[in-house]
C-alpha cells in the first residue's frame, strides 16, 4: 500500500492501466452505438495510451532542472507522449486529463489524497476544454464525477480519495444512458467513460495492492437498438482565426462560451501562467478577434482567408514551391489516387505524431491536411497546432470522406495565396456531397427505419437514408436520390469487398437515367464500405 504517488507507482498505474485497456479492447469498441462495424474507441484509448507508455519508459530516469519532481516529470511524459499518439476524439480528450495532473502535481512534493483530488480537478477542467460543445453521457461526466467525489472526500488519505474517484466514476458510467437517449436506445453506457473507468481501478490497484470489487456498471433494461450520431469534428466554416491571448481565468472563460457560439473547432488551451492558444472556425473574423480583445491581450494574430484584410505582418508570403498536402486513406487504390495528386498519405486512423511526421516529412512551409473522417479531424487539429510550435502553418479541410478530398485537391492552384487556396479547397469540399454503402453490423432503429445485421445501409453525409437487401439496387437508390438534387459529376470508390462489376452497374444505371452526368469509378480498396460515392 501507498501513502504517496510516486514516480515507480506512476510507472506502474501506467502499465497496469494499458494491460486493462488492452484486455477490454474488444468491449469498449463494441460499446460505440452505431450499425457499421467501425466502433473503434477501445482502440484509440489502447493506442494513446501506448503512446504516453513510450513515452514513459525512453528517459524517466532523466529529471530535467525545471522544478518538476520525479513523478510530476514521469506524469508529464506520459501526458507528452499521449498528446502525440492520441486518436480519435477520446484519444485527445485523455491526453488533456494526463496533462491536468501532469501540471497539478509536476511540482507537488508528495502526492496524497488531497492533491490527487486537485489534479483530478484540474484533469477534468482540460478535459473540457478540450471539446467545443461538451455533450453530458460521455467520458466528460465520468471525469467529472470522479473528481467531485475526491474533492468530497476531503482526505490525505491517497487510498481513500482513488478509491472515491474509481466508485464515483463507475456510478457516473452506469448514469450516462440517462444522459444520451442514444445510449439508452442502444442499450450500452460511453464507451469512452468506460476506458476512464478501467484507468481509475488500475491506479486503485496500484495505490492499494488490491483489485477493486466493484461489478461493472450493468447497462440499462434493453430497449430497442438506436444509432448515435458519430464523433465529428468542425464544420466547414469560411475562415480559422488563430492567436496567442493574455488573460485571465475568469476573462478565458467568458470568451470560451462567445466563440462556441460562433462557429466551431473551437479549442482554447492554456499554460498555466495565463497565456492561452485561441483557435477557432467561424464565419465573422471581426467578432471572434473582438472578442479576443475583450478578454485580454490577442497576439500573434493569425486568419485564414481574411479577404477583406491584409494578412499579418508577421506572416511570410507563402512559396508556391513549399506547399503541401497530407490526405489520410483506406486502401491501397484510394492512396494511389492521392499520392498522383502530389499528396503525401497517411494510413487511416492516424496519431497526432504520424500525422505531424508527415507534416514535417513534406519539408513545406505551408502544409494543407485532409482528415477524410470526422474522428481524425480533432487529432489533425492538434498537429496542426503542434506543428504552429515548429514554424510551419497548417489549414485542416474538414474532409469527411475521401470523394470529398479529391474534389479539394483538384481544384488546387499554386499561383493563388497559400489561405485562398486553402478556402477554395474548403469550398470544392464542401460542394461535393458524400455517401456510404455498407452492411449493418448489429440491429439498430435509424432514421430510415430498423435495421437488422446484413442489411444494405446507404448512408448520405453519415446519416442512413436508406436500408436494402440487394447491394446493387442499394447503389443505385442512393444515387438517384443524391442526383435529384443536382449534380454534374458522380465519383464512385469500390472497396475491397465490393464484387465484381458492382461500379459497371452502376455506371450503366446512371448513363441510362441521367444522360447528362459524368461517372468516374476507381477502384479503392477501402474495408466496410463496398461504395463510396461523391456527387459534385
Amino acid at each position: 500500500m501507498l501513502d504517496t504517488l510516486d514516480a515507480a507507482a506512476v510507472r506502474r498505474w501506467c502499465t497496469s492501466g494499458l494491460a486493462a485497456l488492452r484486455r477490454h479492447q474488444g468491449e469498449i469498441d463494441s460499446l460505440n452505438v452505431y450499425p457499421v462495424p467501425d466502433g473503434d474507441t477501445g482502440t484509440n484509448l489502447v493506442l494513446t495510451f501506448t503512446s504516453a507508455q513510450q513515452a514513459l519508459a525512453m528517459d524517466l530516469g532523466t529529471l530535467p532542472d525545471d522544478g518538476h519532481t520525479p513523478h510530476g516529470h514521469a506524469l508529464r511524459l506520459m501526458a507528452q507522449g499521449a498528446l502525440l499518439g492520441a486518436r480519435g476524439n477520446s484519444g485527445v480528450i485523455l491526453s488533456q486529463i494526463l496533462r491536468g495532473l501532469a501540471d497539478r502535481l509536476g511540482a507537488a512534493p508528495a502526492v496524497r489524497g488531497r492533491q490527487l483530488a486537485a489534479a483530478l480537478t484540474d484533469a477534468t477542467t482540460a478535459a473540457y476544454a478540450a471539446v467545443a460543445r461538451p455533450v453530458e453521457g460521455t467520458l466528460l461526466s465520468v471525469v467529472a464525477a470522479a473528481a467531485g467525489a475526491a474533492r468530497r472526500a476531503d482526505s490525505d488519505d491517497l487510498r481513500a480519495v482513488a478509491r472515491a474517484a474509481a466508485e464515483a466514476a463507475a456510478r457516473a458510467l452506469a448514469r450516462t444512458p440517462e444522459q444520451l437517449p442514444e445510449l439508452a436506445r442502444a442499450g450500452v453506457v460511453d464507451a469512452g467513460g468506460r476506458g476512464l473507468c478501467l484507468l481509475l481501478d488500475a491506479l486503485v490497484e496500484v495505490v492499494t495492492g488490491e483489485s477493486p470489487e466493484q461489478p461493472a456498471p450493468a447497462p440499462p433494461a434493453l430497449r430497442r437498438p438506436g444509432t448515435a450520431v458519430r464523433e465529428t469534428g468542425s464544420e466547414a466554416y469560411a475562415y480559422e482565426v488563430q492567436y496567442l491571448l493574455d488573460a485571465t481565468d475568469e476573462a478565458v472563460a467568458r470568451l470560451r462560451d462567445e466563440l462556441a457560439a460562433l462557429g466551431d473547432s473551437l479549442a482554447v488551451v492554456g499554460d498555466g501562467a495565463g497565456t492561452w492558444n485561441v483557435h477557432v472556425h467561424v464565419n465573422d473574423v471581426g467578432a471572434a478577434v473582438e472578442a479576443g480583445v475583450v478578454a485580454g491581450r490577442p497576439h500573434r494574430i493569425a486568419v485564414t482567408r481574411f479577404a477583406d484584410q491584409a494578412a499579418p505582418a508577421t506572416e511570410r508570403a507563402a512559396r508556391p514551391e513549399g506547399r503541401a498536402a497530407v490526405v489520410v486513406a483506406t486502401g491501397a487504390g484510394i492512396a494511389e489516387l492521392f499520392a498522383a495528386e502530389g499528396a503525401v498519405v497517411v494510413p487511416a486512423n492516424p496519431s497526432t505524431g504520424e500525422l505531424l511526421d508527415a507534416v514535417r516529412a513534406t519539408g513545406a512551409a505551408r502544409v494543407v491536411v485532409l482528415p477524410n473522417d470526422p474522428n481524425t479531424q480533432s487529432v489533425a487539429s492538434a498537429a496542426a497546432k503542434e506543428a504552429h510550435g515548429l514554424g510551419v502553418k497548417v489549414s485542416v479541410v474538414p474532409t469527411r470522406s475521401p470523394v470529398q478530398a479529391l474534389a479539394a485537391l483538384a481544384v488546387r492552384d499554386p499561383k493563388r495565396r497559400f489561405e485562398d487556396d486553402v478556402i477554395a479547397m474548403a469550398e470544392a469540399a464542401g460542394a461535393c456531397r458524400y455517401a456510404e454503402v455498407c452492411h449493418a453490423g448489429r440491429e439498430a432503429l435509424t432514421v430510415a427505419g430498423p435495421c437488422r445485421p446484413g442489411d444494405v445501409l446507404a448512408l448520405v453525409e453519415g446519416e442512413v437514408h436508406l436500408i436494402g437487401q440487394d447491394l446493387t439496387d442499394t447503389c443505385t437508390a442512393v444515387v438517384d436520390r443524391m442526383l435529384g438534387g443536382g449534380g454534374e459529376l458522380v465519383t464512385l470508390l469500390c472497396g475491397a469487398d465490393a464484387p465484381a462489376g458492382l461500379a459497371d452497374r452502376v455506371r450503366a444505371h446512371v448513363e441510362r437515367s441521367w444522360p447528362f452526368v459524368e461517372v468516374q469509378a476507381y477502384e479503392g480498396g477501402q474495408p466496410h464500405y463496398p461504395l463510396l460515392l461523391g456527387v459534385e
